[in-house]
């Protein structure tokens, strides 16, 4: 089990139990968004520096967080500013994601240099469902090496990431090839006015 097809509403449904149990035991996970395709694990510190490994990301980089609404994000104790309520009343779901203060029990990795925490809710179907399945949120970036380019596809990502796919470290959702989507907006809500990252 390295690669689930997750396009139909089958497949997903069908994906939802094995991934629940691969990132139980600190699995991670490459998956589609509705930007591009993703990386991510479960919201603790020994899974989020699993996947700083992976990715071969520097320290001190955060990781977003993906949700199902408003109140999975206040559950992990997130605050909305007025400025982010207005804007999750108007992006959300979608590609905006918001950096919002608060989360004081979620890893201290997940904080950018602002304070906050970057969170999303996402618009895609799948992932949406997954998360609500797993019932927490999903960390994400973007399933690429540093600065190199963002997958359209699985393909790209089991060239990138063949050590962990093999090993059984790293479990594929494949949701087909995406479009050129640019990756998601990013608005700094830890302060009286919102910023534009």
């Amino acid at each position: 089990m390295t690669v689930l097809p997750f396009q139909s509403p089958e497949e997903r449904a069908a994906a939802q139990p094995l991934v629940a149990a691969h990132v139980a035991g600190g699995g991670l996970l490459a998956y589609p968004t509705e930007t591009v395709y993703g990386l991510g694990c479960r919201a603790t510190a020994g899974d989020v520096a699993a996947l700083s490994v992976l990715k071969g990301r520097r320290a001190g980089k955060p990781f977003l967080l993906l949700v199902t609404g408003r109140r999975m994000a206040q559950a992990c104790g997130l605050h909305f500013t007025t400025a982010a309520n207005l804007l999750a009343e108007a992006f959300w779901p979608g590609a905006v994601t918001l950096i919002l203060p608060g989360g004081s029990g979620l890893p201290d990795t997940l904080r950018g240099a602002e304070g906050g925490i970057a969170v999303r809710w996402t618009s895609h179907r799948g992932m949406a469902e997954l998360i609500a399945y797993l019932g927490e949120p999903l960390t994400s970036t973007s399933a690429n090496r540093p600065g190199g380019p963002t997958a359209p596809g699985v393909g790209a990502i089991l060239d990138n990431f063949a050590p962990a796919v093999a090993d059984g470290r790293l479990l594929v959702l494949d949701g087909g090839v995406l479009g050129n989507v640019p990756p998601s907006t990013v608005v700094d809500c830890t302060g009286t006015v919102p910023r534009l990252v």
